[in-house]
């Protein structure tokens, strides 16, 4: 049996016809990497709208519900996580507080610090978000048995390990 055509393939078979020299096999797999990421951000974006959160948002919510109770971190610590500048963080964190999702607070630890912390509001709606996320990243997974699932995420994490990143 034929394995299906995707449109890796067609740029492949393109990248043959007009410079047979190159080896695409790297192509291959990131063609697909790529396209599979923007499908996948594109339907969490999705996923996460009804909450009235964008993915973004997402991950600082997620980040400090991951962070368990009383889910409190500094800024610092959630731009570290998030790889994140600090300009890029406090856009954030002023939209989702101004929705009550979490709030700043001095840090008793730290005179010049601040702690974010999840309201009772964000803990629910992260809590709703993240279960709506898991059944658009299950559903995308439906079509492999659980083998072969397993044996993608132990192949990509191993590529992610050797990449550095």
């Amino acid at each position: 049996m034929k394995t299906p055509q995707d449109p890796v393939d067609a740029i492949i078979e393109q990248w043959a016809t007009v410079r047979p020299d190159l080896d695409t096999a790297a192509m291959e797999v990131f063609g697909r990497v790529f396209r599979l990421a923007r499908t996948m951000g594109d339907r969490m974006e999705k996923a996460y709208a009804p909450h009235g959160i964008s993915r973004g948002e997402f991950d600082v919510l997620a980040t400090l519900r991951r962070s368990d109770a009383p889910y409190t971190l500094s800024p610092r610590q959630l731009s570290a996580t998030l790889m994140l500048t600090t300009g890029g963080m406090t856009g954030r964190l002023d939209k989702l507080e101004r929705a009550g999702l979490l709030r700043r607070s001095p840090d008793p630890h730290d005179r010049r610090g601040l702690q974010v912390t999840l309201t009772d509001k964000g803990l629910r709606l992260i809590d709703e978000a993240v279960t709506a996320g898991l059944a658009v990243q299950t559903e995308a997974l439906a079509h492999l048995d659980e083998e072969r699932a397993g044996q993608l995420a132990d192949l990509l994490r191993e590529l992610l390990m050797g990449t550095g990143a």
